[in-house]
């Protein structure tokens, strides 16, 4: 499900260091050299490079690429360059810190809380607290108002079950509950935060097809008629990751294309966190939804080094 192109015969780390030492030297920067060896490697081996990067230079490989590296090619790569969790936990911190709490901000915690393992969600929380000196959840109820933050909360803390486990009585019976919750107009109910926000997947998924086949309407629909607030859209974006993430990440890199201008933000935030995840199934999703491939289209609407990095990450041929 990976789109990272490993090589057969991967260089040592050491070797892959010097590279990236040369990549640095001289007058200007080998850009090209950066996504060789950066480009082609997965979450391990980039590990390791950090490591052994560390040992012969006695400098962090994270503040050599900031100062040879600008603009979106840099945020990318040293998003890439990170561990996983504590990327993310980083791109959350920078999702609460904004002024703004729309959609565009929040979802970033959803989809780390909803697509991701529940190991990794873990991982994440404790590089949070390392890096941030505090909790995930102490910033989200600094920061986030209520009733959003109900079911933030609920989301970050939840260590979901993540094997297939599915009771087709709860799911009628769940179904039911957030039928007239929402009915009524009461989307921030506590039997919805309850069930969105610690049930496994399969089981959600199976509540989603009995709220279907039982009411009528998709639940994510229903949610929609309700109105258009912040907590509508973000129990959407909830129902969206653990429904099809594939459908939903692919939905994100068509938003930060189309129309006037590019959201690089969200575009590199897809790229970067799922390419060793999911993007295959990303890609596929993006193709059946747009009948054209996420390679053409960013070719089209992005330019340089970071369009070269981004489609090197997707699987692209270059």
């Amino acid at each position: 499900m990976s789109t990272v192109k490993v090589p057969d015969v991967v260089p040592s780390p050491t070797q892959d260091c010097e590279r990236l030492k040369k990549a640095f030297k001289g007058l200007g920067t080998d850009e090209e050299g950066i996504i060789w060896v950066l480009g082609h490697r997965n979450a391990s081996q980039r590990r390791k490079i950090r490591e052994t990067y560390q040992q012969l230079y006695n400098k962090s490989l994270i503040d050599s690429l900031k100062s040879e590296l600008s603009g979106d090619f840099e945020r990318a790569v040293i998003l890439w360059t990170y561990d996983p969790p504590e990327r993310d936990a980083r791109l959350v911190n920078k999702a609460l810190k904004s002024k703004k709490k729309d959609i565009k901000h929040l979802q970033v915690i959803v989809e780390i809380a909803c697509a991701s393992s529940p190991n990794h969600l873990v991982a994440v929380r404790q590089a949070y607290c390392s890096l941030f000196d505090c909790s995930l959840e102490e910033d989200i109820i600094a920061n986030v108002s209520l009733p959003v933050r109900a079911i933030l909360l609920i989301l970050v803390t939840s260590y979901r079950y993540d094997r297939e486990c599915v009771d087709l009585n709860i799911a009628n019976s769940e179904a039911a509950k957030l039928y007239e919750a929402i009915k009524a107009k009461q989307v921030d109910h506590d039997d919805v935060v309850w069930i969105l926000g610690t049930r496994n997947a399969f089981q959600l998924k199976s509540t989603f097809q009995c709220y279907k086949i039982n009411y009528g309407n998709a639940i994510d629909q229903d949610i929609k008629s309700c109105g258009d607030g912040i907590l509508e859209s973000v129990l959407r974006v909830v129902i969206g990751c653990i429904n099809c993430p594939e459908k939903h990440f692919a939905e994100v890199i068509r938003d930060s294309i189309v129309g006037l201008g590019t959201d690089e933000t969200s575009l590199t935030r897809v790229v970067v966190t799922r390419a060793d995840v999911d993007m295959m199934k990303i890609r596929a999703e993006y193709f059946n939804m747009n009948k054209t491939s996420i390679d053409s289209d960013l070719k089209g609407d992005t330019s340089g080094d970071y369009k070269n990095f981004l489609l090197t990450l997707v699987g692209a041929k270059l």
